[in-house]
């Protein structure tokens, strides 16, 4: 597995990446018409290139080197509060969940957070996600909940995570 940095011509592959991964990850969680309101704003052609003007904020596709596709992207904004790195999105298409690829994805964050001069890696999850299992594993905590309105009615009702940079 490799990450390549994303830049304005992968929004339409972060994009089907995101629906792919959406699609899988949140069928029972939201209903179809929050989840298509979600992703036409959040991953809207002038969101993600705002995002990739940011110099704080990074995209990398995550590239299976064995077939040369695309198995999902990481997206992440250092400097976010003091000392601290917010994990925004990571998303992997349903068949590459379970080969690894999220465990590296999430330890070349650790990297360049630590490069970056922050100590605390945070996100949020939804409370009816698996991912939460994930991070459990991967050594995240939960230290809050939260939620958060985000237009024509809907909510995101999270699950406040972090991860501590051992220096």
């Amino acid at each position: 597995m490799k990450l390549l940095e994303a830049t304005e011509k992968d929004i339409p592959l972060i994009q089907d990446l995101a629906r792919r991964s959406w699609e899988n990850a949140y069928a029972d969680i939201l209903s179809e018409e929050q989840m298509e309101y979600m992703l036409s704003e959040m991953y809207s052609e002038t969101e993600i290139g705002n995002h990739l003007q940011n110099p704080d904020y990074h995209y990398y596709m995550i590239q299976d080197e064995n077939t040369g596709s695309y198995e999902g992207f990481i997206g992440y904004q250092h400097h976010y509060e003091e000392k601290t790195t917010k994990l925004h999105r990571i998303y992997l298409v349903p068949e590459s969940k379970g080969k690894g690829f999220g465990k590296i994805a999430l330890q070349f964050l650790n990297d360049k957070v630590s490069e970056n001069g922050d100590h605390r890696i945070i996100l949020n999850v939804n409370k009816y996600n698996a991912a939460r299992n994930f991070y459990e594993s991967q050594g995240y905590e939960v230290y809050g909940e939260g939620i958060f309105d985000i237009g024509r009615g809907y909510v995101m009702d999270d699950y406040l995570m972090e991860f501590l940079i051992h220096k």
